[in-house]
């Protein structure tokens, strides 16, 4: 067996098969799109590589794909946090074995790229597909967020690598009425001078976008690996999601007319690409457009309150509302997360409203050697 670096375009497409063959007949895996992962992978058509650069790397046995790795630096990050991280991510392995010869693949590059510590799996950052699935491989994971057999685990650690961060994801269902607590803090809440809320307006995209980009890099800024999105990257992912959004699940609250939060939720489209396997052509996209309009679930992917504003009940309002809103547009569930294993107050919050912790994802580091 050999790992060698991906170079050119025959390496790249391999690099991105390799998923395909692997999860062949897993009833829970789900393949995006050859489309996006190229995109995600390509210097000039991600702005991550604006500030970032990355090594990819394939297991090869016989002439025969047995793995694949990415490692990444990036100096976003090390300037935010102040220390030389890089990081691994779509991540897959046949055996233990495989396993440690690409990690060491990726720590080696790492190294020599100056970096003192490696984390993962991330592709590439926390804003991005985050941590090793952990606990809750006997369901379909919800969008963006990954899926891995139960062996990762413990061949990344024999590899050396020990855990980090665990991140939650809570199972809720729509509740036909609300928790006591929640209504009176929400009810209270609406009488504050000059607060109201509002649904995304998809004819001012562009202007509710900026709104997300200020409140997005503030909220997270003291969470532990996170690193600022650029304004280009979240015009990247925006432009991503921009086909299943749906303006109502998205709200904005706002303060005497200026916009002071927002609760982030899209449809599970997960749910409809399952269907599609990964191929559009020839009747791939017919199936997603049929499915996409029929799908009930949700997740809410972030809910980010100003510097200053988080006790004064705006996140029980917008999660009051989105509850109301979401039932009557007919969903019945919703996934809420990820979420830091140490943020309890999110944790209590989702409790409140039903919810049951569904998955575990786990965050790896290893100290590298100099």
């Amino acid at each position: 067996m050999d790992v060698v670096p991906v170079e050119g375009s025959t390496d790249l497409r391999r690099f991105i098969q390799f998923p395909y063959d692997h999860y062949r007949g897993n009833p829970y895996w789900v393949a995006p799109l050859p489309t996006d992962e190229l995109v995600r992978l390509t210097p000039g058509k991600n702005p991550y590589f604006e500030h970032a650069e990355a090594a990819y790397f394939l297991a090869r046995d016989g002439g025969k794909t047995v793995g694949r790795i990415a490692a990444s630096v990036d100096r976003n990050y090390d300037s935010f946090q102040g220390e030389r991280q890089a990081t691994f991510g779509f991540f897959e392995a046949t055996s233990a074995e495989v396993a440690r010869a690409l990690i060491a693949a990726a720590d080696s590059w790492s190294r020599s790229k100056g970096a003192e510590i490696l984390r993962g799996p991330m592709s590439f950052t926390t804003n991005d597909e985050c941590g090793l699935l952990v606990d809750g491989f006997d369901r379909r994971p919800v969008l963006l967020m990954p899926y891995n057999p139960p062996e990762y685990a413990a061949w990344i650690e024999a590899a050396g690598l020990a855990k980090a961060k665990d991140l939650y994801s809570f199972r809720c269902p729509v509740p036909d009425v609300l928790p006591p607590a929640y209504a009176r803090i929400a009810s209270r809440a609406r009488m504050q001078e000059g607060l109201t809320t509002r649904p995304l307006n998809m004819r001012r995209f562009d202007e509710e976008l900026s709104h997300v980009k200020v409140i997005y890099n503030s909220a997270w800024e003291k969470n532990w690996g996170f690193v600022p999105m650029t304004d280009r990257e979240i015009d990247h992912m925006a432009a991503q999601l921009k086909p299943v959004v749906k303006a109502e699940l998205i709200r904005f609250a706002e303060i005497d007319g200026k916009v002071v939060a927002f609760a982030l939720c899209v449809p599970d489209a997960n749910i409809a690409l399952q269907k599609v396997g990964g191929r559009l052509f020839p009747f791939g996209i017919i199936k997603l457009l049929w499915a996409l309009p029929r799908v009930r679930e949700f997740r809410v992917m972030a809910l980010g309150i100003g510097t200053g504003l988080r006790r004064k009940g705006i996140a029980p309002l917008l999660i009051a509302e989105m509850a109301g809103v979401t039932k009557g547009l007919g969903y019945t569930s919703c996934d809420i997360g990820w979420i830091l294993e140490d943020n309890e107050p999110v944790h209590d919050m989702s409790r409140v409203m039903g919810g049951v912790r569904s998955s575990v994802y786990r965050v790896y580091e290893r100290r590298l050697a100099r």
